[in-house]
């Protein structure tokens, strides 16, 4: 079972600080440039805890971790940050339109605590792989500030939209900000002990997707098995729990629970209409011995294969994986002058799956790396999640330029995987390759901060 709990967030004084000068992207979102953008906003713009600089004279005792325990606790003490007086949760509205589209959207979720649940009790549901080194780094920057600075992005079911329909915004939000991408961000506290307990009601048979933030999630994890484990330690007759009546409320009770044992989430309906996927195309680079007609060649291994249009823009580009998706899977390969179109896969490459199964195997990200990345290219899975010959790039005419300009040997573009899809794979519990999914707009890190003490 799902089980979430209202919390005393930290928050932004707004008589302080604005928090549009604040608030960041995601901490994997912000390009050194983003970075340096937000550095010069404000003193007290996030980015310096969840993303410091590094400096040449960084040590064990001095880096980016210490200095970023240094600004939180600074900051709580200056008043910077304030603490709400009441156990609460935080609706959460996000207005938007996303990239290639003039329609306007709304998504709707709240902010609450979420149980850290093993992937193995069936609760929680992961749908990408992970890497290592970024979980290292979260982790390390979870031990020294023992905060959570972004929300989880979680999914559930809900076609009804009852717990949508109960968590309705009111008048004047809380917090409102628009964001780089035009975003408006607006958040309502919602401190009535009986609506909480109703919406922990509703969400306890809830099964849960990560949308964003399996990194996040894992670390999270892995910080919890470092406290029980020490708890158990220095108490080995039992694991104490740690009583906090403001972290948890569940069944209009108060319960004991550690508080490492919960993690900060925005749970969002995967069936509401405002859930927008967005695909991330791959630009491969530093092939010495790349050649177009190689890669026409060796993907009619796979695919039919169509020569189209090699001076092709991204509108162009997206309305031809639009049209030939329609019927499957549709990939663009497009190289300094070419430009292929890759679809109708052909059944005697089903080989190059391996144990896949076949709701892996519909997938155009999937198709992408096999037949094509490491088929026909040659590149190891190792090589792929490192990021050795590979970038990922959401917008489409970028990836074209990098190969136009000689920065790249190809740009792959493909069409979004589809919610089902996500749900099926998450469900079954399978796993796509990284990057597979890109959930628009991303939660913003700094609207509320979960606190471990």
């Amino acid at each position: 079972m799902a089980h979430i709990s209202a919390f005393r967030a930290l928050r932004y004084d707004p008589d302080r600080v604005s928090l549009s000068q604040v608030a960041t992207q995601p901490y994997d979102k912000i390009t050194s440039q983003m970075r340096e953008g937000y550095y010069t906003s404000s003193p007290y713009n996030l980015v310096r805890i969840i993303l410091g600089k590094p400096e040449p004279t960084d040590h064990e005792k001095e880096n980016v971790y210490t200095r970023a325990a240094g600004f939180f606790g600074d900051w709580r003490r200056q008043g910077v940050f304030l603490q709400d007086s009441q156990p609460s949760i935080y609706t959460y509205l996000e207005r938007f339109t996303a990239p290639g589209s003039k329609t306007e959207l709304e998504r709707r979720g709240f902010i609450a605590l979420g149980r850290l649940e093993d992937y193995s009790a069936g609760v929680v549901h992961r749908h990408e792989q992970t890497l290592a080194k970024p979980k290292a780094d979260r982790l390390d920057l979870l031990r020294h500030t023992r905060a959570h600075f972004g929300q989880i992005f979680m999914l559930y079911s809900d076609p009804a939209s009852e717990i949508e329909g109960l968590l309705t915004a009111g008048a004047k939000p809380d917090m409102e900000m628009r964001d780089e991408y035009d975003v408006l961000h607006q958040v309502w506290k919602v401190s009535d002990p009986n609506l909480i307990d109703l919406v922990s009601g509703k969400m306890r048979d809830k099964k849960l997707i990560i949308a964003d933030g399996h990194h996040r999630y894992e670390t999270a994890l892995n910080y919890r098995n470092e406290r029980r484990a020490a708890a158990a330690s220095s108490n080995p007759g039992g694991v104490p729990r740690q009583h906090s009546a403001e972290n948890a409320l569940v069944g209009q009770r108060e319960v004991e629970i550690a508080l490492y044992e919960l993690a900060m989430m925005t749970f969002v309906n995967m069936d509401s209409s405002g859930l927008v996927i967005l695909p991330t195309h791959r630009v491969v680079h530093g092939l010495a011995s790349f050649s177009s007609d190689a890669l026409r060649e060796g993907a009619r291994a796979y695919f039919s294969v169509e020569e189209v249009d090699p001076s092709l823009d991204a509108p162009r580009a997206n309305a031809i994986l639009r049209e030939a998706g329609n019927t499957g899977t549709a990939l663009l390969g497009i190289t300094a002058n070419r430009a292929f179109l890759f679809d109708r896969p052909k059944g005697d490459g089903a080989n190059i799956f391996g144990s896949l199964s076949l709701r892996q195997q519909s997938l155009d990200v999937v198709q992408l790396h096999k037949c094509l990345l490491e088929g026909v290219l040659a590149l190891s899975e190792e090589s792929i999640r490192n990021q050795e010959n590979i970038s990922y790039i959401r917008d489409a005419g970028e990836a074209i330029e990098k190969v136009r300009n000689g920065a790249a040997n190809v740009a792959f573009l493909m069409n979004s995987a589809r919610m089902w899809q996500v749900r099926d794979i998450a469900f079954a519990n399978e796993v796509l390759p990284q990057k597979s999914t890109d959930f628009y707009p991303k939660l913003l890190s700094g609207l509320t901060i979960y606190a471990l003490e």
